[in-house]
């Protein structure tokens, strides 16, 4: 199946007219007339995953994290970015990335389901008169501490440690989450009533502030709110493409603790 082919099922399913204004999605590298039999699907496209595609000969990369996203005066060897896409020319590897587009239109849904959110609603539209949009806001079963809570989030997304913002005997029964970095939906988890946030990348001064609106937060990393894109898409690409193999690279937590 030609790399065009399989981009028309992909923009079916997550339509690159849902990706945010600053985003860089789409065919980044390569052709679309490319014959594709094996595709990898990651998170990155960092040096490891691209050895990793090189290895097993996988015509086409799908990731969630465009690995370009400035505009590019030239391409050398000087520059890592750089030199990925020359590895990418030179090996015949179509690169595609769907990042917003696939917040929107799945990214959302896959978080609010980990964590058995009930009645769950978009958190911040991103498409005025459309029910889709960045994150979920919903209701939890029982009435939690905070701190059991956080242990919850922990199991549910089989990560290492979160990191938590508020009282630990906080009561929490109204759940905001939203994958990836979120400290830009504290207002909008605010606004809708959110008793805690669940999401990546929190800062000092972002954790602090939330809680002088009220707001606890709990960080479960970029990674660990994210990782499961990859698992997901290639079930569905399964379905889709039965003659073309797809696989997920051997990726892992991009850092360890001490």
């Amino acid at each position: 199946m030609k790399c065009k082919d399989i981009i028309t099922i992909l923009e079916q399913k997550w339509p690159s007219g849902y990706a945010l204004s600053w985003d860089n999605v789409g065919l980044l590298v390569g052709s679309g007339e490319k014959e594709v039999k094996h595709i990898l699907v990651t998170l990155d496209l960092t040096d490891d995953v691209l050895a990793e595609a090189i290895e097993m000969e996988a015509d086409m990369i799908i990731s969630h994290h465009p690995l370009i996203f400035s505009a590019l005066k030239r391409i050398t060897d000087g520059n890592f970015i750089e030199r990925r896409i020359i590895s990418l020319i030179q090996h015949d590897i179509s690169y595609y990335a769907m990042h917003t587009n696939f917040d929107v239109l799945g990214m959302g849904r896959l978080n609010g389901e980990a964590l058995g959110l009930c009645d769950g609603e978009v958190l911040w539209e991103t498409k005025e008169g459309e029910m889709e949009g960045i994150g979920r806001i919903g209701s939890i079963a029982g009435d939690w501490e905070l701190a059991d809570f956080a242990r919850f989030v922990r199991e549910q997304l089989k990560i290492l440690q979160v990191q938590v913002y508020g009282d630990s005997h906080k009561r929490v029964s109204r759940v905001a989450v939203s994958g990836g970095s979120g400290k830009s939906m504290i207002s909008s988890a605010v606004n809708a009533g959110a008793d805690v946030l669940v999401t990546g990348d929190i800062d000092h001064h972002t954790g602090i502030d939330a809680l002088a609106q009220g707001l606890a937060v709990i960080d479960a990393g970029h990674y660990g709110t994210e990782y499961m894109f990859m698992d997901y898409v290639k079930q569905q690409l399964d379905r889709e493409l039965p003659d073309v193999e797809i696989s997920v690279a051997q990726t892992e937590v991009p850092f360890w603790l001490v």
